[in-house]
């Protein structure tokens, strides 16, 4: 009877543990989310010329073509209809994240997403980025309001897109090349494109580093949170082409950009 007793136990513990293991699997599936960052979340330039799109955004975006997070939530649980709030705002650094989350915590929402720091490496010049300890303690303090305000909803933090793969894809593109220098984007890293000066190099390098580093921190910090899942740099790793981008500016990812966004973010995320 006892050696019975022992096995059931013994099941009981082998069916308890996956449950447990990866909040992604143990995490409710949500009936209201918001999304967290900047144009990219937007969806800027992913189908107006110089204007957010959000019908478009890889988070809350309604375009079929997208099939965005919400679209494949709400596939599965319709109480999320209408419940999709876009809470990024174009032009967004780390700094400005607080304010976003203090809007989520307001609208009582399940779910949130997190694209962030993309204009903390994309400055008009290196000295522009944000310091790595400013990037950290702003994040902290947003995911402190989050966690406080929402105690129960689940966050994704995803990665900070890897800026130098945009260099690599369009630095033999004399459209992209005229974009970024005409619009004066993320110099930073995409001053003189084509150089192959040794300071050139060197400050590629040095913002690449900063974006590895930006992406540590949040790795770090949503760690913290039982309910915060971070994609492991799945959006950071993705070799994203240049026909992803907008050839508006050849910075912004377009629709297809976009679709390729939620499915790499949503498989590397909670993955109701």
């Amino acid at each position: 009877m006892a050696g019975g007793k022992r096995a059931a136990a013994i099941l009981t513990a082998l069916l308890v543990i996956p449950a447990l293991s990866g909040i992604g699997n143990a995490a409710s599936i949500p009936s209201s989310m918001s999304a967290l960052g900047d144009s990219i979340t937007r969806a800027f330039n992913a189908g107006g010329w110089y204007v957010d799109y959000p019908s478009r955004s890889w988070s809350t975006g309604t375009d079929t073509g997208v099939n965005s997070h919400y679209l494949r939530i709400r596939a599965k649980n319709s109480a999320i209809n209408n419940k999709n709030y876009n809470d990024a705002r174009s032009g967004a650094e780390m700094i400005d994240l607080n304010g976003q989350a203090q809007t989520a915590v307001s609208r009582g929402v399940q779910y949130v997403t997190i694209l962030m720091g993309a204009n903390d490496v994309c400055a008009s010049s290196e000295a522009g980025m944000t310091s790595v300890t400013d990037f950290r303690n702003q994040f902290q303090t947003a995911m402190t309001t989050l966690t406080s305000g929402l105690p129960n909803a689940s966050i994704f933090v995803g990665s900070v897109p890897r800026i130098k793969r945009l260099w690599q894809v369009g630095k033999d593109s004399s459209s992209a090349r005229a974009a970024w220098d005409g619009y004066n984007i993320c110099q930073s890293m995409l001053a003189n494109p084509l150089s192959t000066a040794q300071a050139d190099v060197d400050r590629r390098n040095r913002v690449d580093q900063r974006n590895i580093d930006f992406n540590t921190q949040l790795q770090q910090v949503c760690a913290q949170y039982a309910n915060c899942k971070f994609d492991d740099n799945a959006i950071f790793q993705y070799k994203f082409l240049l026909s992803h981008m907008s050839t508006w500016d050849y910075f912004h990812p377009n629709k297809s950009g976009q679709a390729v966004l939620a499915s790499v973010s949503y498989a590397a995320g909670f993955n109701w």
